[in-house]
């Protein structure tokens, strides 16, 4: 089993895959310290001042003399990032949506997996067909789980569906501005998510997220899978509603699943709780997926829009336009002034556990993040309130909190999210959330938490093989099978909040 790697070349330190101990000798140097498995060590003498280089990239500057041997991390370097940033458009050759990498997949029957998945109305496909209880408003939360506990209480086994569920949030009433508009949209969403075959909407009647409102801005949708329910308006909401989720279940039960092509997924693309394996095994390997799926037709969507200070400029080099390039830019500075606006600093990341799993600077970070999207162009970026349209990787406004971000790329549209992390999390969103650990330790101990293991690949198992398995994993996914959350019922949302509550 190999002990360490040197990712680039270019790079001035090597990670450590498994624990190593003073003196042993990797890389031809003898190590002067212990080195933590996913720690950083020095491949040779680093000067004050001088940078750090891993990924072939500057991951911060040496804070003092560093002899090669050594650990390197946060006593002993530091970030360079700070403020706004000008960029210039600087277009690369990057992987076309509709070619990427092709050298990078596996050989095979890639091209033609097909999934089995229900086709809405308008033409939209879901890869579940549940029941869902969305308040307008925190208020209600209690009668919304207990409209969907009495329904599955009343009627227990409920063939031709994969679940009633309640999706509850503290929020829409005393909020304004941007704050209201972005619980609006994300409720709205979540009614015409085509995960969902049949939604009733729970207002309770004096909220500013007034149910008139939240009627007259939705948009086009199917007023046969969805109903709205204001609790005021009625002596027992709880009979009510679950009469109202007795109907959407008669509308909905006979739903079946029809065979499409794999290019018909969405999915989302997600890290936390991440180490210093992050960006060497799994979030390449959901790279390399990525690349997969926008090669096929599909679509693929990363966020986190902190966690790719530092490394913004590789993404804005996979622009397909100057037009896109000109809305990452957008992106990640309107972002930086959101920290600014509220006086915090901008490069406040990595977390105290990515710390202790081996990530030193944001830039460390970063460079192991966006790994995720893989090689292809860039082909759109969306900012709050905007859906997906184009095929391909796509880049979504939002931080990075683990369960905004989920949210926020469900609402977009994902029918699934790839969430790929080192230290482990039990969370999952209102779609699929597959977990997918860094190392292989984790994904033993926390069989619980985990639906993938990814840890081989430090022990020298292929990509290509692991490939194989991940969209096997996803079609099956997408086919009906549950994921650890859907089974443990850690399904939340969390709508992200920049403003005032009255």
């Amino acid at each position: 089993m190999k002990k360490t790697i040197i990712i680039s070349p270019a790079d001035s330190v090597g990670v450590a895959l498994v624990s190593l101990k003073k003196g042993e000798t990797v890389e031809g140097i003898t190590l002067l310290e212990d080195i933590e498995k996913g720690h950083k060590f020095a491949l040779r003498d680093i000067k004050c001042g001088e940078q750090v280089i891993k990924y072939g990239e500057v991951i911060g500057r040496a804070g003092a003399d560093i002899a090669a041997g050594s650990h390197v991390h946060s006593h002993n370097m530091s970030t360079n990032l700070s403020g706004t940033l000008e960029y210039s458009y600087n277009k690369k050759q990057a992987a076309p949506a509709g070619e990427a990498q092709q050298e990078k997949r596996p050989s095979g029957n890639l091209k033609s997996r097909t999934v089995s998945v229900y086709e809405r109305k308008n033409g939209e496909i879901g890869i579940r067909n549940e029941l869902w209880v969305i308040p307008t408003v925190g208020c209600v939360n209690a009668q919304a789980r207990r409209i969907a506990e009495e329904f599955l209480r009343k009627h227990g086994a409920l063939p031709g569906i994969d679940g009633v569920f309640a999706y509850t949030h503290p929020y829409g009433c005393s909020q304004i501005g941007e704050d209201h508009e972005r619980t609006r949209q994300i409720l709205q969403r979540m009614a015409k998510h085509p995960n969902c075959g049949g939604a009733l909407v729970l207002g309770l009647g004096c909220e500013n997220n007034r149910m008139d409102v939240f009627q007259e801005t939705l948009g086009d949708y199917d007023e046969t899978r969805t109903r709205f329910l204001v609790a005021q308006d009625v002596e027992d909401e709880i009979a009510a509603g679950v009469a109202l989720i007795e109907e959407l279940y008669e509308a909905a039960k006979d739903d079946v699943r029809t065979t499409k092509d794999i290019s018909c997924l969405k999915v989302g693309l997600k890290c936390g709780g991440s180490d210093g394996l992050s960006g060497i095994t799994a979030n390449p390997l959901v790279g390399r997926f990525s690349d997969y799926i926008a090669g096929a037709g599909g679509t693929t969507v990363l966020t986190e829009v902190p966690e790719m200070f530092g490394a913004e400029q590789l993404l804005m080099d996979r622009a397909k336009d100057e037009a896109t390039f000109g809305k990452i830019v957008k992106l990640i500075n309107n972002f930086k002034e959101y920290y600014q606006k509220h006086d915090q600093p901008v490069y406040e990341n990595p977390s105290p556990g990515n710390k202790a799993g081996g990530i030193t600077t944001l830039e460390d970070k970063s460079l192991g993040c966006t790994q995720k999207s893989g090689s292809g162009e860039v082909c759109d970026v969306l900012f709050d309130g905007d859906a997906l349209t184009a095929h391909g990787l796509n880049l979504l406004n939002g931080p990075g909190n683990d369960m905004v971000a989920v949210t926020n790329l469900a609402a977009a549209g994902c029918h699934i999210v790839l969430f790929t992390t080192g230290r482990g999390t039990p969370f999952g969103g209102f779609v699929p959330t597959i977990k997918i650990s860094t190392n292989s330790d984790l994904a033993k101990r926390k069989q619980n938490w985990i639906d993938f293991d990814a840890g081989g690949i430090a022990a020298g198992e292929s990509f290509e093989d692991k490939l194989e398995e991940l969209i096997d994993l996803v079609v099956a996914t997408a086919n009906g099978k549950q994921t650890v959350n859907e089974r443990t019922g850690a399904r939340d949302i969390a709508i992200f909040k920049t403003g005032v509550t009255l």
